[in-house]
């Protein structure tokens, strides 16, 4: 067992391309964490929910190794549409609230979504040899993602104009 400089001993690996200073912390780091754990707890919690469906996804859409992973192409850009519209809510319609965005955006969508898996799953169908199948994969998921996200925010904003016109 080593010993770090800025936090003493170190159980496990430690990347060598950290170096002290940008791991060293400081009483404002451990105040701001400590004010905002109520916060860290409702994304945990979040995060618990939405990486549990996103767990029963790939359950209930199982792919071959070098066949394309619907399953996380599907809740990828499902996942960044509600993304895109639960920002325009958050931003443009819905007063303020602590708890909102760090439970639906960081928690459940951001442990809905996945794209680390994606990553994996690419390099699997190239380890497979489907370098086709692996770019259209790799940057279809990107592009639907992106458009998904534009798509949640104009389909939010067409909504709440939908509800001011028609009150």
């Amino acid at each position: 067992m080593g010993s770090h400089p800025a936090h003493g001993p170190v159980h496990g690996p430690v990347d060598p391309d950290v170096t002290p200073d940008d791991v060293r912390t400081s009483e404002l780091d451990h105040a701001l964490v400590r004010d905002r754990l109520d916060v860290l707890g409702v994304i945990a919690a979040g995060g618990a929910v939405g990486a549990a469906a996103r767990y029963v996804a790939g359950e209930l859409w199982p792919h071959a190794a070098d066949g394309v992973p619907w399953a996380t192409l599907a809740v990828n850009v499902i996942g960044s549409f509600l993304l895109g519209l639960l920002m325009f809510y958050v931003t443009d319609v819905w007063p303020p609230r602590r708890y909102v965005r760090p439970f639906l955006g960081v928690g459940v969508l951001g442990g809905f979504t996945t794209f680390s898996t994606h990553a994996l799953e690419t390099r699997a169908l190239l380890a497979h040899g489907q370098v086709g199948i692996a770019l259209a994969y790799l940057v279809g998921t990107l592009v639907l993602a992106v458009a998904a996200v534009v798509a949640g925010a104009l389909v939010g904003r067409a909504v709440a104009r939908t509800g001011r016109s028609g009150s």
